[in-house]
């Protein structure tokens, strides 16, 4: 199957500028990865350059090394694993993010379902790391479903990030091919919800767009999320990393996504929507967050204070 034709507005502008160049060079003075880089984001310029809101610009540090254990459709990410962890990665992450700068930092990993623990307790020390050295810092964590093991969900609970993200990707009725089989609807539904009943982290997921779902489908998963208490969702396009990955089934036009943004704003009362062709889960989360409580009236600390409630 030939590759669809990209839109008008699907075109990405390369990165660049000092603060790219400065965040790529500390990067690899400290040997680290991120997700921003490995999974080719077509956001990584801007991000990585947005020093001009109050919160910062946002890099996604990737733990655990560079290949996982799964192999999902849709990922860029290569797949492999068995590699020890680097037992001073957590100290290496804490350092970068001081010495970028970051106000907002997103933490990810690749799934190490090899590993005894699936590396649960090596992502909760990296976000104690960065709490430690500053805690006024903001931490969001994407994290993987560790197979659904409730303990190792604890884990990263009790390490008290402010937001805690997991991914359910797409509707149910293809989540598979687009995830490994190790993932699902329901366990990813079931992660964000022991995060909601055992604490008061905000909670955040994401969807992707133009794999062949339907509109009833992305309503009723948006529904399913609100009914777990989830707070935050982003919704964007897929984008076929190579011809080896899914096709691309539609390239949707940002007048639904604004559509979607609004249902879920408006209609089912999520605290934010990020919502956009070029989105990705990470996209410009330290503003957007903090920008989502200010609306509410707070300023810059309430927000922190907010956002760090379960650490009260």
């Amino acid at each position: 199957m030939s590759r669809r034709r990209k839109p008008d507005w699907l075109k990405i502008q390369p990165p660049a500028g000092r603060e790219f160049t400065g965040i790529k060079q500390t990067l690899r003075d400290h040997d680290l990865h991120t997700v921003c880089e490995e999974a080719n984001c077509p956001n990584l310029g801007e991000c990585w350059s947005g020093r001009n809101s109050e919160a910062g610009g946002t890099a996604t540090f990737m733990l655990m090394g560079d290949h996982c254990t799964r192999n999902c459709g849709f990922c860029d990410v290569a797949t492999g694993g068995g590699e020890p962890l680097d037992p001073d990665e957590p100290e290496n992450v804490a350092s970068a993010v001081a010495e970028i700068g970051l106000d907002y930092v997103v933490l990810t990993s690749v799934d190490r379902d090899d590993l005894d623990g699936m590396g649960a307790a090596h992502f909760a020390q990296t976000i104690r790391e960065i709490k430690k050295r500053d805690s006024s810092i903001l931490v969001e964590v994407l994290i993987p479903d560790f197979q659904g093991e409730a303990d190792l969900i604890r884990k990263i609970i009790d390490a008290q990030p402010d937001v805690i993200a997991h991914n359910i990707e797409t509707v149910e009725r293809i989540q598979q091919p687009v995830r490994d089989p190790r993932a699902g609807y329901e366990q990813s539904l079931q992660v964000l919800e022991q995060v909601e009943r055992e604490s008061d982290i905000y909670t955040k997921t994401s969807i992707m767009l133009g794999l062949g779902e339907y509109d009833h489908e992305v309503y009723q998963t948006l529904s399913d999320l609100r009914e777990a208490e989830v707070d935050i969702v982003t919704l964007g396009q897929y984008l076929q990393p190579s011809r080896t990955h899914l096709d691309v089934d539609e390239y949707v036009h940002p007048s639904k996504f604004d559509t979607w943004r609004d249902v879920a704003e408006d209609e089912l009362d999520f605290l934010y929507c990020a919502s956009g062709p070029m989105v990705r889960s990470s996209y410009k989360a330290g503003e957007l967050f903090v920008d989502a409580v200010v609306r509410d009236g707070k300023s810059i600390e309430q927000a922190r204070r907010e956002a760090r409630r379960a650490s009260v």
